[in-house]
């Protein structure tokens, strides 16, 4: 429980911090751990954001904001003195600009983040600073406290064999399957079109016209609506190609054509920090005529009954043939990218999948059926049914990954509990007495 409040307080902070200095609270300082103090506003801003979140509780909700706190000071204090625990400016910057675009894709400009705290982004971000630097610091400090926990086999099947019934988990209807995907062959004159359309875009931008309205009115992906910006990305966040011409612009130079895996593009910078780009684009996507759908349609057949004969299997022909690079190499399985297993709940499905493998029994294959791929490109697919799990509790031979992560959280949550109560005895505390009838979790806080 610990674990997820405080998580949860990390992310809230963001928030509390910068809507603090809007209201009138005289502050005080109502708890003291080491150096670090823990003032008034920190827990009736936390309380009005958690109150937002609807967030309930069947104690004092105040008490368990304050000793959240504290645990996050104790980690603070212990990671101030540790020198092996380092936050860099570039950290700090890069986590900043995150959080800023977050902020401005939810309420919808940098006007409207202004006006939502009712300060300018500058005092926003300077705000901000010192929470992210706390939230990095006492991160790592967690993070090395439960580092080295481990846990046996032995010790999960233990674990498991005492857990009463009621509190076995329940695991979720769950399905693995395996995929083969083709994309329709794209024409050379359809690409080439696609190409010299892109050109007329770039020259009518050097001519004097605005590339944002632009990509308004002809880009093809989601960012149009924005002008075509994409916001502040890494290269690990872009396309290989598309990173490398973003990241060479200067000033407002438009790119030359470039291919990626996602269609054609053209790209203005629109800013540069270290190492993230803010750029927008204009991107179309080439189509497949009718014949070429078609001919994706009955090669996908074709390969599907040489695999239901059994002349092929289909992991070979995953690797032989699919083009999703993603599950071609482990024989067309399709790993889940939120938990990295094989294990897919329905609502995790794409529903074209899904509502094809509903009708699949194991070790079934599909016909052949069009959809969109996480590239937003139209392909066709077939898919194979591995293995379906009904709703059940947790067993050993089917969820015993799932039962050691378990533990392993449980051993986790452990460890850090008793790293805080020595912390506690070795670290000066003080706390206001308005909160001395508190029940706190860990009663080494009053002294």
């Amino acid at each position: 429980m610990f674990r997820k409040v405080f998580i949860g307080i990390l992310f809230l902070s963001c928030f509390s911090t910068a809507t603090m200095a809007q209201d009138k609270i005289i502050d005080q300082i109502v708890a003291v751990v080491g150096s670090n103090i823990i003032l008034k506003s920190d827990i009736e801003s936390m309380y009005i954001q958690q109150q937002a979140q609807g967030i309930v509780s069947d104690g004092d909700m105040k008490c368990e904001i304050l000793e959240d706190f504290l645990v996050e000071k104790l980690l603070l204090a212990e990671a101030e003195l540790d020198t092996n625990i380092i936050v860099s400016d570039s950290q700090i910057n890069q986590n900043l600009d995150q959080r800023m675009q977050y902020f401005v894709q939810h309420l919808g400009s940098e006007k409207a983040v202004e006006n939502y705290f009712k300060k300018p982004i500058t005092q926003i971000k300077a705000d901000l600073e010192e929470v992210i630097r706390n939230q990095s610091l006492t991160g790592q400090m967690q993070g090395k406290i439960v580092d080295k926990v481990q846990v046996t086999p032995a010790e999960v099947r233990y674990h498991y064999r005492n857990l009463k019934k009621e509190e076995i988990p329940v695991i979720e209807p769950q399905v693995e399957y395996a995929q083969i995907t083709l994309f329709p062959p794209i024409a050379l004159e359809e690409e080439n079109r696609i190409k010299a359309r892109l050109r007329e875009f770039k020259k009518r931008v050097e001519d004097g016209e605005n590339f944002a309205t632009l990509a308004v009115l002809y880009s093809e992906g989601p960012s149009a609506v924005n002008g075509g910006e994409l916001g502040y990305m890494g290269r690990a966040q872009l396309d290989p190609n598309y990173a490398a011409s973003a990241f060479n612009l200067k000033g407002d130079r438009i790119s030359n054509v470039v291919k990626s895996e996602f269609g054609y593009h053209i790209i203005q910078l629109v800013d540069r920090k270290g190492e993230q780009v803010n750029s927008r684009h204009i991107i179309l996507k080439p189509k497949a005529t009718p014949e070429a759908m078609e001919e994706a349609y009955n090669r996908l057949d074709s390969l599907a009954n040489f695999i239901r004969k059994e002349d092929l299997s289909f992991s070979d022909a995953a690797l032989r043939y699919s083009f999703d690079k993603n599950s071609r190499n482990s024989g067309g399985v399709v790993i889940n990218p939120n938990t990295m297993s094989t294990k897919w709940r329905k609502e995790e499905l794409d529903p074209d999948v899904s509502k094809v493998l509903d009708k699949l029994k194991i070790n079934e294959i599909s016909e052949p059926f069009k959809t969109i791929d996480d590239k937003q490109r139209t392909v066709y697919k077939i898919v194979k049914l591995i293995n379906r799990t009904e709703k059940h509790r947790a067993n050993m031979q089917e969820d015993y990954q799932m039962l050691n992560d378990i533990y392993l959280q449980k051993k986790q949550e452990e460890a850090l509990d008793e790293w805080i109560s020595e912390q506690q005895a070795k670290t000066y505390i003080s706390i206001d007495d308005s909160y001395i009838n508190c029940n706190f979790k860990f009663k080494g806080w009053i002294k």
